[in-house]
């Protein structure tokens, strides 16, 4: 049985359609042509993968807040590309472009095989996970375990390089455990450029393996943003963007004058009307954002399309907007009411309707202005 595609009616990109494997196509998109030439993905700010957060619901509700920024998905593993379903980790909805996908696997062979499949769903970019510090990605020896070992990751992104449409990209941390600091961090970087990697996204921390959680590694362990800034400064012809602890705009700008791109993790899920002046202030696009309300209007038909799918509840969607009024009078009632009302049965948009009249749109209008 055919899965079923559903039909977007965000105005952003009108004709938007959920990507699936059946053969839809669309117009090109960044990537590499057939000649080998690279064309362009703008990475000046994206949204990091997150997992359980940044999936395909909430890539759509980011992207009615900002039209240009740079978004990831979560990481899928290369296990649940050639051997799951596909179609339910890769298909996504076209008005989510810029969009990449983050792989996560250590078998160049397989690595491969799922950027062949991944090509089938034209997204803009496959990033290789040398990252992750959970305890899933270590015993699958993938993540940030692979910081130990940069001639294997060399090998995965050469192997991922001749397979894949789109860029190929690293996130990394500055190190694992022991390792020295920046000479581990040179070393994986021209290892891996070596191989033909050109873009580097870079976690300004190290990750502990041995005795943090993946919470406290993502907490406990000091920022070092300087090697970032000094790998940029020596790898002058390598794209490198910069991750971890940035919360604002402010700190945003700051770090642009010393690298290519800045990549926004948990606090542009936490408060992700954050990414409301991000095209102003870094596309030179002036076209006036939409409000809080709007975003929350113009969500609805997305909503009310994912209710007829099979198993489809508002909550799916609902949980990535929770921040959505951070700072506001009523954001808190707003988060209960969804929070509590969204899973009951037969919950259809009416509740959001419900929740947003919780929230004085006249606040919105003052802070959007």
């Amino acid at each position: 049985m055919l899965p079923c595609i559903a039909q977007s009616v965000l105005t952003l990109n009108p004709g938007t359609y959920i990507k699936t494997a059946l053969g839809i196509q669309q117009p090109s998109s960044p990537g590499f042509d057939k000649n080998g030439r690279q064309m362009t993905v703008n990475r000046r700010i994206s949204v990091a993968p997150m997992m359980d957060w940044t999936d395909r619901h909430d890539r759509y509700f980011l992207r009615q807040i900002s039209r240009h920024t740079l978004l990831y998905t979560e990481m899928v593993t290369t296990g649940a590309i050639l051997h799951g379903g596909v179609d339910r980790h890769l298909r996504y909805n076209d008005a989510e472009h810029p969009v990449a996908l983050q792989l996560g696997g250590s078998d160049p062979d397989d690595l491969a095989r799922a950027c062949e499949i991944a090509n089938d769903y034209a997204y803009d970019e496959i990033n290789l996970n040398c990252g992750c510090p959970s305890d899933r990605v270590q015993n699958g020896a993938f993540g940030a375990c692979l910081m130990a070992t940069p001639d294997v990751v060399a090998k995965c992104v050469k192997s991922m390089i001749s397979a894949s449409d789109a860029p190929v990209t690293v996130k990394n941390r500055i190190g694992i455990d022991d390792q020295e600091d920046y000479p581990s961090l040179k070393r994986f970087t021209e290892t891996v450029a070596e191989a033909g990697c050109k873009t580097f996204i870079v976690h300004a921390r190290k990750a502990w393996l041995k005795g943090l959680s993946p919470k406290k590694n993502r907490e406990v362990p000091p920022l070092k943003y300087e090697l970032v800034y000094q790998l940029k400064q020596e790898f002058p012809e390598l794209e490198i963007l910069i991750n971890g602890g940035i919360k604002t705009l402010d700190e945003t700008d700051a770090h642009l004058k010393h690298v290519d791109g800045v990549m926004i993790g948990r606090e542009a899920y936490q408060n992700p009307y954050v990414l409301a002046d991000v095209d102003r202030r870094f596309y030179g696009d002036d076209a006036k954002p939409l409000t809080r309300h709007q975003v929350v209007e113009a969500m609805l038909p997305y909503i009310e399309e994912h209710l007829k799918e099979e198993h489809g509840t508002i909550g799916h969607v609902t949980r990535h907007m929770l921040g959505l009024f951070q700072q506001m009078r009523g954001a808190k009632q707003w988060r209960r009411y969804l929070s509590e009302n969204a899973h009951r049965k037969g919950a259809g948009t009416e509740v959001v309707r419900e929740a947003l009249a919780l929230v004085p749109e006249q606040d919105d209008e003052v802070l959007s202005a």
